[in-house]
C-alpha cells in the first residue's frame, strides 16, 4: 500500500465515523439554522409597512399609498389610532398635515409626508458601516469556531485511538504520516463542507433583506478568496491539533496541552474584530499566517487590498501550512505510541530525532 492509498483509507474511515456522529450532525444543523435565522429573522420581525388612517377625501391618501403604506380610509382617524386599529393617522390642520400616534410616529409615515432633499453621494462605493462591522466579524467567527471545533475533534480522535490501543493496529497497517494526513484531510473536507453549507444558507437568507442587491456583489470576491485561505489555514492548525492529541493519553488533558494552539487561534480572531478599521494593522494581519484567512478576505471586501496582495499572502500561508504539517508530523510520530504519561512538546521532538537515527 503506497502513501496515497493509505491516506485515502484513513480519510475514508474518519469521514464514515464522523458522519455517523450525532454530535457532529446536530452541531451542523444548529449552525445552518443559526445562519439562516440571522439573515432572515431580522427581515421577518421588522414587520410590514405602517398602517395609517385618513379621513374620506384626504389629500394625503395618494401620497401615503405611493409610499407603500397601509392606508385606511375611516370616518374618525384619531379614534382609529386610539382603538389600536392603525399605527398612526394623518389629519389636515390649517392646510398642513399632522401625524397622530399614541407614542411614537412611524418613520415611514413621516418620511412619506416630508419633502426629500436631493442627495449627492461623494463616495457611492463606500461600504455600509453596519456591513463593514458584520463582515469582518462573520469571517473571523466562521474561521475561529470551525478551526477550533474540528481541531479539538481531531485531537480527541487521536486520544481515543490511543486509549483503546487502536492506534497500534493502525500504525501496523499504515505509515504514521499517512495516519496524520488522512485525519487532517478528513477534517478539512468536513469543515469546508460545513462552511460551504453555511455560506449557501446565509446567501439564500440574505435574499430576503433589502440590502441584498448591494451587499452580495461585494461579498462575492471576498467569499471566493476565503475558501483557499480557509483550507490552507485549517490544514496548518489541524496538523498541530493532531500533534496535541498524540501528546496526551486522556481527553481531559487536551485543553491544557492544546493551550498554545488555542492562543494562536484566538488572538487573530480578536485582532481582526477590534482592528478591522485600522488599515496598517489589517495590512500586517493579512500577511501573518494565523490571521491571513480572515484579514485578507476582509480587506478584499472593503477594497483596501491591491490585486496582487491575496496571491502573495496565499503563498506565505501555503508555506506556513507545509511547515506546520512537517512540525506536526514530527511531534505526532514522536509521541503517538507513548501511552504511559503525557509527553511534552520537546520530548516528542527529541524522540522523533532518535527514531530517525
Amino acid at each position: 500500500m503506497n502513501m496515497l492509498e493509505a491516506v485515502r483509507l484513513v480519510a475514508a474511515r474518519e469521514l464514515k465515523v464522523k458522519l455517523r456522529d450525532k454530535t457532529f450532525l446536530i452541531s451542523t444543523l444548529f449552525f445552518l439554522l443559526f445562519a439562516f435565522g440571522s439573515s432572515v429573522l431580522p427581515a421577518l420581525f421588522s414587520g410590514g409597512p405602517s398602517s395609517v388612517a385618513v379621513a374620506q377625501g384626504s389629500q394625503y391618501e395618494g401620497k401615503l399609498r405611493d409610499a407603500g403604506l397601509d392606508v385606511k380610509v375611516v370616518g374618525n382617524p384619531e379614534q382609529t389610532v386610539r382603538d389600536g386599529d392603525a399605527d398612526a393617522a394623518v389629519v389636515d390642520r390649517n392646510a398642513q398635515p399632522e401625524v397622530l400616534a399614541m407614542k411614537d410616529a412611524p418613520n415611514d409615515v413621516v418620511s412619506a409626508l416630508s419633502v426629500q432633499p436631493e442627495v449627492q453621494l461623494l463616495d457611492p462605493d463606500a461600504v455600509n458601516p453596519v456591513a463593514a462591522f458584520l463582515v469582518p466579524f462573520m469571517f473571523a467567527l466562521v474561521f475561529f469556531f470551525t478551526s477550533l471545533t474540528f481541531g479539538i475533534q481531531i485531537a480527541q480522535s487521536v486520544v481515543e485511538e490511543k486509549q483503546t490501543r487502536m492506534v497500534e493496529i493502525l500504525v501496523a497497517a499504515v505509515p504514521v504520516r499517512a495516519l496524520l494526513i488522512g485525519k487532517v484531510a478528513a477534517g478539512g473536507i468536513l469543515a469546508l463542507a460545513q462552511v460551504a453549507l453555511i455560506a449557501l444558507v446565509t446567501v439564500t437568507g440574505a435574499q430576503f433583506t433589502d440590502d441584498a442587491d448591494t451587499l452580495l456583489p461585494l461579498l462575492g470576491p471576498a467569499m471566493s478568496w476565503f475558501i483557499p485561505f480557509f483550507v490552507l489555514g485549517f490544514i496548518m492548525l489541524a496538523a498541530l491539533w493532531a500533534a496535541v492529541g498524540a501528546l496526551v493519553n486522556r481527553l481531559e488533558d487536551v485543553g491544557n496541552a492544546g493551550m498554545p494552539v488555542q492562543l494562536i487561534v484566538m488572538l487573530p480572531f480578536f485582532l481582526v474584530i477590534f482592528l478591522n478599521d485600522n488599515p496598517l494593522a489589517m495590512r500586517i494581519l493579512s500577511y501573518v499566517p494565523f490571521s491571513a484567512p480572515t484579514a485578507m478576505p476582509v480587506r478584499l471586501f472593503d477594497g483596501s487590498a491591491a490585486g496582487w496582495e491575496p496571491f502573495v499572502s496565499l503563498v506565505i500561508l501555503a508555506l506556513a501550512a507545509a511547515g506546520a504539517l512537517l512540525v506536526g508530523a514530527r511531534l505526532y510520530e514522536g509521541s503517538l505510541l507513548r501511552t504511559n504519561a503525557r509527553t511534552s512538546w520537546s520530548a516528542a521532538w527529541r524522540d522523533r530525532e532518535l527514531r530517525s537515527m
